[in-house]
């Protein structure tokens, strides 16, 4: 079971994203869908999970988060689409 998992949501295909980290994805994931804390993927209604990676360690999973977040967008966006090309939502599949 990995320790830490990094993901991004966005709230339609080519929509906003949002970048973060948790080391319960399901929970987290559940969390940002039912609106559970105020913030930007409330405000932006952003719940579709599109991409996870997972990792043995919470320090490197950070350091990936960081990462990303300073990529720019057409670069999130292939990531997504390298996995993901119909932008599906995962959130099922963790169950």
């Amino acid at each position: 079971m990995p320790a830490a998992w990094v993901y991004i949501l966005t709230n339609r295909p080519n929509g906003t994203l949002y970048v973060g980290v948790t080391s319960n994805l399901a929970r987290r994931i559940w969390e940002h869908r039912e609106g559970v804390a105020d913030g930007f993927t409330k405000r932006y209604g952003i719940k579709r999970l599109v991409h996870a990676e997972p990792f043995d360690d919470i320090r490197r999973a950070i350091q990936r988060e960081k990462n990303l977040k300073h990529w720019c967008r057409a670069w999130k966006v292939r990531l997504i689409v390298s996995d993901n090309p119909d932008w599906a939502d995962l959130f099922p599949l963790l169950a």
